[in-house]
């Protein structure tokens, strides 16, 4: 028996500004669906979502979503008029026995539920809405960049529970640790053509270049044709008084056929303009302590950066990165201890808050106001790399069009943003770069490039990110702040750090190696756990051996030789289910392990 999927999507067409985005889009959702969506900045991922959501309403097309099932979307941009703190906003809709599910998603995501709204960040909204969807449950997550905003810890906790829970979910994320770990299969928007494929994001970019590669051999041959075409047209104006008529409309066809053939985007035209080399050594901190009141940012701390070197900062939020990043910048004057800067330092500051784009201020007045970038006399012109280039043509090279030029910063997306702060950046010679998050907003593709900027940069990097997969594409060290004052200097990127730290941040495909709980013995809260997590700790073991008892159910009736043949359907729906259900125990063995090890420790 076919099952009824969760969202059906009929002849969708949609059109902005005269420009169509999606035209008689059909797309199915089906319940246990794991699926990542992707596709450049502006390509229509956010808004093909909020379609889906129904919070933007097609020109044509029909959304079915069967009776008793629902759909929720984790807002970018929430409105929380009426609610006095993000934990009121977070639990409106719940049921009083439901309310500790937003306790237990606030100290995942780590958000305070007690947080004025009228004073809580932008992050802090939107980590308050994600918990708000977690703990509503629909059948149907849709999530827009659920990891921005949120620590490596907030991620791996987001990333159990997504992995263990029974409702489907469309993602969009620039994370591929995070959509590697978590999808099955991909939803690709290109040009306003969605593409679906039955695997996950770890099969993505072989797909897309194959599909590239099929599209471009059809376009050359489309080519040769139409030169074909047109030889016989021109020759056969002399060799006959009356042309075929036909074949004449044909190579009008063929133009048109090429004419409507939409352009794929390039990348950005990015590179990185190296400055004079610095000295050998870059920065020196010797013995450096800091602290604000009694949070210790680092105690004795001691690190050598050379010439070349590629140094990650990681840690939870509000630890201290970017604190140690302006001392060891001497932005800040550490409370003991010595920082010493290199000689002939040119310094170029990714700043993860956007500080350096007036939100008012048009693309163009961004750029061309800018003093290191001002060109003197010329208005339309901005000084890049020691050369003048007109402002439209610079910015086209960082994929912004004629129209966005005089757009204000503020109608921009996350990603554009970043671009826009990235062409500001490398506009500027350097030999020290400073990125604070830059991976936020960014698209596949940008974050590709970024990277290969980054190996090929004769000068310094400092990094803030948390992003697993970039860390471990670009950093040469890690510096891992784990709170009180402790920041321990490792070699390698993030995966580098985990091994040597030697324990183990759970992933879907990690299996742990420590034996399962006594489940007919009853686990005792123990201290270190907070309410939510001893509750959970004690409902753990009777939920693992409810879990053990299906499977064996389930493996006894897949035993019988005959059970395929006979009853095919059956044979089916018993597979899928003694997957979900084997998943489902190896999340809850890891949660089990994780909150022991957690009880233990306090």
């Amino acid at each position: 028996m076919a099952r009824i999927p969760l969202l059906q999507m009929s002849g969708i067409s949609l059109t902005f500004g005269g420009d169509p985005v999606f035209s008689g889009l059909d797309l199915v959702v089906q319940p246990g669906d794991r699926v990542a969506l992707v596709g450049r900045n502006g390509s229509g991922k956010s808004t093909l979502m909020k379609v889906m959501a129904e919070l933007i309403e097609a020109d044509q097309g029909d959304i079915v979503i069967p009776p008793g099932k629902s759909v929720g979307y984790m807002e970018q941009d929430p409105d929380m008029q009426g609610f006095a703190t993000l934990g009121d906003y977070a639990s409106s809709g719940l049921e009083p026995g439901e309310l500790y599910k937003v306790e237990r998603a606030g100290e995942g995501l780590k958000f305070d539920p007690a947080r004025a709204v009228e004073t809580a960040s932008g992050g802090e909204r939107r980590r308050a809405a994600l918990a708000k969807l977690m703990a509503e449950a629909p059948d149907l997550m849709l999530l827009d960049e659920p990891t921005n905003h949120l620590d490596i810890e907030a991620i791996a906790w987001l990333e159990r529970e997504l992995g263990s829970t029974r409702a489907a979910y469309v993602l969009i994320s620039h994370d591929r640790a995070f959509l590697r770990a978590l999808t099955r299969a991909t939803l690709w928007i290109d040009r306003g053509v969605v593409r679906r494929q039955e695997q996950g994001f770890e099969a993505f970019e072989g797909w897309r270049d194959k599909v590239w590669e099929e599209e471009d051999q059809q376009r050359h041959k489309l080519n040769r044709l139409i030169k074909s075409e047109a030889r016989w047209a021109v020759e056969g104006i002399s060799a006959r008084r009356k042309r075929n008529q036909g074949r004449v409309r044909a190579l009008q066809a063929l133009r048109a056929e090429r004419a409507a053939q939409i352009k794929r985007q390039g990348s950005a035209a990015m590179t990185l303009e190296s400055g004079p080399k610095s000295g050998r050594k870059v920065i020196e901190a010797k013995g450096v302590s800091k602290a604000f009141g009694s949070q210790q940012i680092v105690r004795n701390f001691d690190l050598l950066v050379q010439r070349g070197d590629r140094v990650a900062f990681v840690g939870p939020n509000g630890v201290g990165k970017t604190t140690l990043l302006k001392m060891l910048l001497g932005q800040v004057e550490p409370d003991e201890g010595s920082v010493g800067l290199g000689t002939n330092l040119e310094i170029a500051v990714f700043d993860q808050a956007r500080a350096q784009l007036d939100p008012e201020m048009s693309l163009w007045d961004s750029l061309t106001g800018d003093p290191e970038m001002r060109v003197s006399g010329k208005a339309d012109q901005v000084m890049v790399g020691g050369q003048p280039k007109h402002v439209v043509g610079y910015l086209k090279e960082f994929l912004f069009d004629d129209a966005q030029a005089r757009a204000a910063v503020k109608s921009l997306s996350g990603g554009e943003k970043a671009r826009l702060l990235l062409a500001k950046l490398m506009a500027k010679s350097s030999n020290l770069l400073v990125l604070d998050e830059p991976t936020n907003d960014l698209d596949v593709e940008t974050l590709d490039l970024l990277q290969e900027l980054l190996d090929d940069y004769d000068g310094t990097v400092l990094l803030v990110s948390h992003d697993r997969d970039f860390l471990d594409r670009v950093a040469t060290t890690t510096i891992a702040m784990e709170g009180n004052g402790r920041a321990t200097v490792y070699a390698g990127g993030w995966s580098d750090y985990i091994a040597q730290r030697g324990e183990i941040f759970t992933k879907r495909d990690e299996k742990t190696k420590t034996s399962k709980p006594k489940v007919k013995q009853e686990a005792k809260p123990k201290s270190g756990l907070s309410f939510s997590e001893k509750h959970r700790l004690e409902k753990l073991p009777a939920e693992i051996e409810r879990l053990e008892a299906e499977i064996a159910k389930l493996e006894e009736l897949m035993s019988d030789p005959e059970l395929f043949s006979r009853e095919p359907v059956k044979f089916q729906k018993a597979t899928e289910a003694l997957v979900e259900r084997q998943e489902k125990l190896s999340a809850a063995e890891e949660e089990w392990l994780m909150l022991e090890e957690k009880a233990e420790a306090g």
